[in-house]
């Protein structure tokens, strides 16, 4: 039995997670700063990586204490080095390397992204608190999130070739921003699922950017487009974002806007991830980032793709540090360890791709 101590500071979450042969969650401790950010409308990079220098001991301290166990019990410590903010990543990677050093614990850097894809090993996928199979490749996997937004095939452990990625804004960024201009609040996604809900979702015809053109995802056009709409309207858009109105001008439409953009952006995810499964034969498709908690994308995907389908519950599709623990495992396992030269990548391209 492996156990990896897993760390996560690569945006705004301060995470620690002790997990067992990359798939049993012993402990998993995330201190949030929605809050904090909150008054910004997104993450204020500088304050965010204040805040984990403040929260990552104590959060280590309550994972080792959740989990019953002391230093000695560990194997390895696996680290998100990338990509990510600098700054935030900085703290977790220094704060790895120092308990790697002081404990003679193997050091492992984990890329994010493949992290989010690992969600998928873990015991809480199954979702029924059982250990079923392991995901097997080949596969695909959908990563969505604020930061990102790519369509992986999976052709062995640590072998990717991204088929698509976005070409501006991500998915779950998309939200966010139109989820401020309808003064939805932050975070966008659950915000906008949550009006959507009240709302008709074939009441605007938003466009669905490059549907049938390859396997890049665009965003941006999607996001102009609402702010066009709302126009229309007398709403919460500030003043340098729409034109002076008369005073006839109809209250906006929230709920039926987001709806519509909602099943815009998951229109586009499925049409071109069931596109993929279909052309490389994949035997699962996987879900993964912040944005595969969307219940109507998990709904979709189900219902459309007629393969197996995985998503982590929603707590392991934001960023944790089990995620980390699991990608780590499998690299602990290869004897895949970094070095003290480990650095931190921003732009950290996903490990061994291919094609």
């Amino acid at each position: 039995m492996a156990l990896i101590l897993g760390l996560e500071t690569s945006c705004d979450e301060t995470a620690a997670a002790i997990v067992s042969d990359g798939r049993r969650i012993l402990a998993n401790v995330v201190a949030s700063q929605v809050e904090l950010h909150r008054q910004y409308g997104g993450v204020f990079p500088e304050m965010a990586s204040r805040q984990h220098v403040l929260d990552i001991v104590p959060v280590i301290r309550e994972t080792l204490s959740r989990a019953g166990m002391d230093w000695s019990a560990l194997d390895a410590i696996a680290v998100t080095s990338g990509p990510g903010l600098v700054g935030s990543l900085l703290v977790g990677v220094n704060v790895a390397k120092g308990i790697a050093w002081a404990k003679g614990l193997p050091l492992i850097g984990v890329n994010h992204l493949e992290a989010h894809l690992y969600a998928n090993w873990l015991d809480c996928a199954a979702g029924n608190g059982s250990l079923a199979a392991a995901p097997v490749p080949p596969l695909i996997c959908l990563i969505v999130s604020g930061g990102h937004t790519a369509l992986v095939l999976m052709t062995d452990y640590g072998q990717y070739a991204i088929l698509g990625q976005t070409l501006d804004d991500a998915a779950g960024e998309a939200f966010d921003k139109v989820a401020r201009l309808l003064g939805l609040g932050y975070p966008g996604g659950p915000a906008i699922q949550a009006a959507a809900e009240q709302g008709d979702p074939e009441a605007f015809d938003l466009p669905r950017a490059i549907l049938h053109e390859g396997y890049d995802f665009s965003f941006s056009g999607l996001k102009t487009a609402v702010l066009r709409l709302m126009q229309q309207y007398k709403g919460p858009a500030s003043a340098e974002q729409r034109p002076e109105q008369a005073p006839e001008a109809p209250a906006l439409p929230v709920a039926d806007i987001a709806a519509s953009f909602q099943a815009a952006v998951v229109d586009v995810l499925v049409v071109k991830t069931k596109r993929a499964a279909e052309q490389f034969r994949v035997r699962e498709v996987l879900l993964a980032g912040g944005v595969a908690s969307n219940r109507l994308l998990r709904q979709r995907v189900r219902t459309e793709i007629d393969l197996p389908v995985r998503f982590p519950p929603p707590v392991y599709c934001t960023d944790n540090a089990a995620m980390v623990a699991a990608a780590g495992h499998f690299k602990y396992i290869s004897g895949d360890y970094d070095g003290w030269e480990l650095d931190v990548q921003p732009r950290l391209p996903l490990p061994g791709q291919v094609g």
